[in-house]
């Protein structure tokens, strides 16, 4: 036996790394996507083609007779009935008329919050207390408030000699003006958090270069804070949109649609026409053009991002 067979025999190879697994595919995949995937089936995929189904059906309440298969029926009367297409014109206002103020007095705050300020992070947490509130409470809260005996609207109004206050929520020019500002106050704190989280992400060494090079604090913005937080704040609108656009229960507590349908949302004349009227199949019908709407602005928004991701 030579001395170099001895050698090779007593140095022992370096063991084999443990194989690692590979990442499941077909069957294996999804039986592991299945638990997040079943509850989105039953609770909102489900129900979703549900009421698309019910949308060609003459369902109502209280009816003994069977349902019966009417096709396009529903769409039809939709097209010609003038107040669904007012509510529609209703709700377009008030989602704008929210999403607007919102974005512009939470991009303030945001920028006023991300200052290196004396409690700050108090007025951070302070900042977010209409997010966490639920919306019935905030609309008994604000009813509160515009309430035209005893508000502390009216009672400021008077106080500062300014007139006898007036009915917020049943005059017709004010009800809605009164509504919006309700949606811009609760729905101003998810935004402040959004454009906040972005203003934390630009890197403060660019504000110093800028400020070096003799840039003021609006040419600061728009050349280093608005780019960084552009991603962001177009993010956030098109969510609030969407949002607000279905808003229901903060209007509801608040004014019920009225008056006089000045306040009457898509989502509560769906909602009157389903659970006051019993007109199930029409109510299904208005929820499918809400969903085509919706569906219309999201592909809008992520067609814009998608490009403006290739141009990037």
């Amino acid at each position: 036996m030579t001395l170099a067979t001895v050698t090779k025999r007593s140095v022992k190879s370096p063991p084999r790394p443990a194989r690692r697994g590979r990442p499941p595919t077909g069957q294996g995949a999804w039986f592991l996507v299945l638990p997040a995937l079943l509850p989105i089936l039953v609770l909102s995929v489900g129900p979703l083609l549900y009421g698309i189904a019910l949308a060609f059906t003459d369902s109502q309440s209280g009816r003994t007779a069977p349902t019966r298969w009417i096709g396009t029926l529903n769409f039809q009367d939709l097209v010609h009935d003038t107040l669904f297409w007012d509510s529609f014109r209703i709700g377009l206002l008030w989602a704008v008329g929210v999403t607007v103020p919102q974005f512009l007095l939470a991009l303030g705050l945001a920028l006023l919050l991300n200052q290196d300020l004396k409690l700050r992070w108090p007025a951070r947490a302070l900042a977010i207390i209409p997010w966490a509130m639920p919306e019935v409470v905030v609309g008994i809260m604000w009813r509160l408030v515009y309430n035209p005996d005893a508000g502390i609207l009216n009672e400021t109004i008077r106080d500062l000699g300014l007139g006898d206050g007036r009915d917020w929520l049943s005059g017709l020019s004010t009800a809605l003006p009164a509504v919006i500002v309700v949606g811009v106050w609760a729905g101003m704190p998810q935004t402040t958090v959004a454009l906040l989280a972005g203003l934390q992400n630009t890197p403060r060494e660019l504000h110093e270069a800028a400020a070096m090079d003799g840039a003021g604090a609006w040419r600061r913005f728009l050349s280093v804070t608005w780019p960084a937080l552009r991603p962001v704040a177009l993010a956030i609108t098109a969510l609030n949109l969407i949002w607000n656009f279905n808003s229901f229960a903060l209007v509801y507590v608040l004014t019920s649609g009225g008056p006089g349908g000045r306040t009457r949302l898509p989502m509560l004349f769906a909602y009157e026409e389903a659970f006051r009227y019993g007109q199930f199949g029409y109510a299904a019908a208005m929820g499918c053009v809400l969903v085509a709407v919706i569906s219309v602005l999201l592909a809008v928004f992520l067609a814009g991002r998608l490009k403006g991701d290739e141009d990037a």
